[in-house]
């Protein structure tokens, strides 16, 4: 569902656009505004997906609505003035709708939100996927499927075809596998690969001293081609 408001200072015009909306299962109306100073006060308060503004409006115009937010919703311009295209799509607006606005128009506007509004989610889910760090994982070491803390992991060292995970238990684990697979597998959150053979847990790191990394007494090489982001990572 698309939460949206509609701006406009003419009445009928309101009434058209909530007409039009309420014929649109994947629309909610949360509200209509008669100005802009109504609007970003909803705006500041809540989360709207979609904006349907008019240009023209006394005191606070659309365009200067849209360029006041800091975080800026998806908007579609409807005015009854088309010279205001050009600076709409300068401002990525998803459509520019000139009054009177037949239904098809509207239908065809938006549509396109909605297949915009929904890669970005896509896009966003795809995102945390790959990025959250699970709890635990399982690794097959010899004969059996080992359970691991995340939490307790301190480096991972590649070792050709081979991979050895360094947790707070003395013994290592061993695992066919590549440091590739398991950097996807752990996520991004808190691990971070320094050398071609090496990932280190951010959070197990004692210190760091020149191109060395130091985990227990473990120096761990900060490899060239890895250093800018490995740098990025510590001082965020």
């Amino acid at each position: 569902m698309i939460t949206c408001i509609i701006i406009d200072d003419e009445p009928l015009a309101l009434e058209l656009l909530e007409d039009f909306i309420s014929k649109i299962s994947f629309l909610e109306l949360v509200e209509t505004c008669s100005n802009g100073f109504e609007a970003t006060n909803i705006l500041h308060k809540r989360k709207i997906d979609l904006i349907f503004t008019d240009i023209e409006m006394p005191n606070f115009s659309g365009i200067d609505i849209i360029k006041s937010l800091e975080y800026k919703p998806h908007f579609i311009f409807t005015t009854a003035y088309s010279h205001y295209a050009v600076e709409g799509f300068n401002l990525n607006a998803i459509d520019y709708l000139v009054k009177p606005i037949p239904f098809h128009r509207f239908l065809k506007a938006v549509t396109r939100a909605l297949n915009i509004i929904s890669e970005k989610a896509e896009t966003t889910t795809i995102i945390e996927r790959t990025t959250t760090r699970p709890e635990y994982i399982f690794v097959k070491s010899e004969y059996e499927n080992l359970k691991i803390n995340v939490n307790e992991i301190k480096y991972i060292e590649g070792l050709k075809d081979y991979i050895k995970i360094y947790t707070n238990n003395k013994k290592p684990i061993l695992t066919l596998n590549s440091l590739k697979n398991f950097e996807e597998k752990l996520g991004q959150n808190n691990f971070i690969r320094v050398h071609k053979s090496f990932i280190v847990s951010v959070d197990q790191i004692h210190s760091v001293q020149r191109n060395r990394i130091i985990i227990d007494d473990k120096r761990i090489p900060i490899g060239f081609s890895y250093k800018n982001d490995f740098i990025k990572k510590i001082d965020c």
